[in-house]
């Protein structure tokens, strides 16, 4: 069986300054910047050891993202457990922290030591806490910071204190996988962060401006009817779409679904808003304009002269060789190597030569010198090109077929004998007729300026000197892929400027995958965390954005775990013995990662990162019998 999937794009996302809310995070005097001097102080009154009302908890409190609907009204407190466990509610738009509240009310300021055994030690002097207001499901809850080491008997003196002393129902929210299994062993009541982010209506995915026709995609075929001058609702989840003003999406995803990849390599405003058709039903078929902010979004009619465009800016594609036709096996590329094979293949051979943890799997390049060669061969020029487009006169259906009936012509044109031996033979030699992945790793993907990001294709698990062929012949066919040739069409590079190599790379059939970004594409914010999305079984689906993965963040400083999403996978995808791969059934309703995992592969990330010059990363990886691999890594776009 020989199966063709989009290529495994898994390249972050970033969210450019979404609030604390999207995640409903406990908030953060450190983060919060100038959204904590929009909150006034109401009263003088330094701290209350009850709140017997609704008016005491507002007179105390401060509020982030007010009047949104992702604001959070909270409280800080602190019980001191040496003075008979009493509890101060802080008055917090004036004493912004517990520990300054310590200095310049009790007129005791803790050293570093002292601060971090609040959080850390069972015997610690104080318990530092937050009491908020979480609109998403109208309750309150407490809270600790996710780095604290609260017990199972510091948790229940704080539930006691706080239940006996605060005017309303509460309950506990957990921020981290640690603080998940204390509540679960004192068997108190508890709410995760997962649970409140669930149901958001609005959630900012790309923020920006835009200007175009709003239209309503109810299938995929409707996306050959839209360009870059339209803003599209998307009612289904594509694996292929062609530029576009703003993207509107009904279905909650993860940062790194295809969609979102396309998105943000566009530089385009992308939003998921519950229920948008019903909601933005007397704007479909006008002209609009959309403001994608953080936590909130404005729709109006457009103003005549209005516009924006999605065209990419300053796409410099690298200078790279062609004449070159020696295959290149992983042991012996390095960076240097991307003139040849491409950064995707580049880089995991750096990675492969300097960090061992990382387990990349065996394979080899067959470099760019082929597929030149091949399309000189069949006379697909410059000219030919221009000549092809010329002929579709605008219309994108008839764009559509033309480019199909091209990649036929490359599909069935015949492979040269001396190269399919030369590649069967590496292929024997080297990786002992194992089923391989044959990857794209054109000179237009993992740049720092571009990322080609799910434009081209990759076939798995090709067990056969003739699947081989046919699958080299598949990647470099995925040139013209309709969303590959629409990306650069719309970004002006001429299509005779893409080259492509491919990765003959050792398949493996991953128990759990996905892909980490060494930031959180969730609160630009944070630091010192990675942002990790995981699947079950091979990790194609992970970017596929139909149904949702497991989404976690990891604090490199603290070593906490939160988790954001679970996954809502009922199937997994394994390699076929026959070839491609299969789907299987699988137990829901676990954990896909272990804490153990996650700290593994948010440490080899690091690594990575600081091989690749701090530059924040985006790395594909797997789990198979519990050892990690590393698949791909590539920088992130900031835009």
């Amino acid at each position: 069986m020989k199966t063709s999937f989009v290529a495994l794009s898994l390249f972050s996302l970033m969210l450019a300054t979404t609030g604390h809310a999207q995640t409903a995070r406990k908030p953060s005097s450190f983060e919060a910047g100038k959204k904590e001097a929009a909150t006034r102080i109401k009263t003088q009154v330094p701290a209350l050891h009850r709140l017997s009302s609704q008016g005491d908890f507002n007179q105390l409190s401060r509020v982030y993202e007010q009047d949104t609907d992702y604001e959070i009204p909270h409280v800080i407190f602190l019980i001191d457990l040496k003075d008979d466990k009493r509890i101060d509610y802080i008055n917090t738009p004036k004493y912004s922290l517990h520990e300054t509240y310590l200095a310049q009310v009790k007129g005791f300021k803790p050293n570093d030591a002292q601060l971090k055994s609040y959080y850390y030690s069972p015997e610690r002097h104080y318990i530092f806490g937050t009491i908020s207001w979480q609109n998403t499901n109208k309750e309150f809850v407490y809270e600790f910071w996710e780095g604290d080491k609260i017990t199972p008997s510091l948790l229940k003196t704080a539930d006691q204190v706080i239940k006996s002393s605060f005017f309303a129902p509460i309950r506990y929210k957990t921020n981290s996988t640690w603080q998940e299994e204390v509540a679960t062993q004192t068997k108190l009541p508890f709410v995760t962060q997962e649970s409140l982010i669930k149901d958001f209506p609005y959630l900012s995915l790309h923020q920006g401006k835009a200007t175009g026709t709003l239209r309503v995609i109810e299938k995929e075929d409707d996306l050959y009817d839209v360009g870059p001058g339209d803003i599209i609702i998307l009612k289904v989840v594509p694996l292929v779409m062609p530029p576009v003003a703003a993207v509107i999406s009904e279905k909650p995803s993860t940062a790194l679904s295809h969609v979102n990849v396309l998105a943000r390599g566009w530089g385009i405003p992308n939003v998921y808003l519950k229920d948008a058709e019903k909601i933005l039903a007397p704007y479909i078929g006008k002209r609009i304009s959309l403001n994608a902010a953080d936590n909130q979004y404005q729709v109006s009619l457009a103003t005549s002269g209005s516009s924006t465009s999605s065209k990419p800016s300053n796409i410099k594609l690298p200078s790279i060789n062609t004449s070159d036709l020696k295959l290149r096996a992983l042991n012996d590329l390095r960076q240097a190597d991307h003139v040849y094979c491409g950064s995707k293949a580049a880089n995991l051979g750096q990675i492969n030569a300097q960090i061992k943890a990382a387990n990349v799997p065996d394979g080899f390049c067959i470099p760019f010198g082929y597929y030149q060669q091949f399309m000189q061969q069949l006379g697909i020029d410059s000219a030919y090109l221009q000549n092809m487009e010329a002929g579709f006169k605008g219309n994108n259906r008839e764009r559509r077929a033309g480019l199909l009936a091209l990649q036929q012509k490359i599909q069935s044109a015949p492979v040269p004998q001396a190269w399919q031996d030369a590649w069967a033979a590496q292929w024997q030699q080297q990786l002992h007729e194992q089923g391989v992945f044959v990857r794209s790793s054109s000179n237009s993907e993992d740049l720092p300026n571009f990322s080609g990001a799910g434009l081209y294709t990759t076939i798995p698990n090709v067990k056969s000197k003739a699947a081989l062929v046919d699958a080299v012949k598949q990647s470099w066919a995925s040139v013209f892929n309709y969303s590959a040739y629409e990306a650069r069409r719309i970004a002006g590079l001429p299509h005779d400027s893409v080259k492509m190599s491919t990765f003959v790379q050792q398949g493996i059939n991953a128990d759990l995958s996905g892909v980490l970004v060494t930031l959180d594409p969730y609160d630009a914010s944070r630091k010192n965390v990675s942002y990790i999305a995981a699947k079950r079984g091979v990790g194609i689906r992970v970017v596929e954005g139909k149904r949702l993965a497991e989404q976690l963040v990891y604090n490199h400083r603290v070593g906490s775990i939160q988790l954001i999403s679970s996954s809502n996978e009922t199937t997994a995808l394994q390699l076929d013995d026959k070839g491609g791969v299969k789907e299987v059934p699988i137990d829901t309703g676990k954990r896909v990662m272990s804490d153990a995992e996650v700290k593994t592969l948010a440490n080899t990330g690091s690594q990575i990162k600081a091989l690749f010059g701090n530059k924040q990363q985006d790395i594909e990886w797997a789990f198979a019998n519990k050892r990690l691999v590393i698949l791909q890594a590539r920088p992130y776009l900031t835009r």
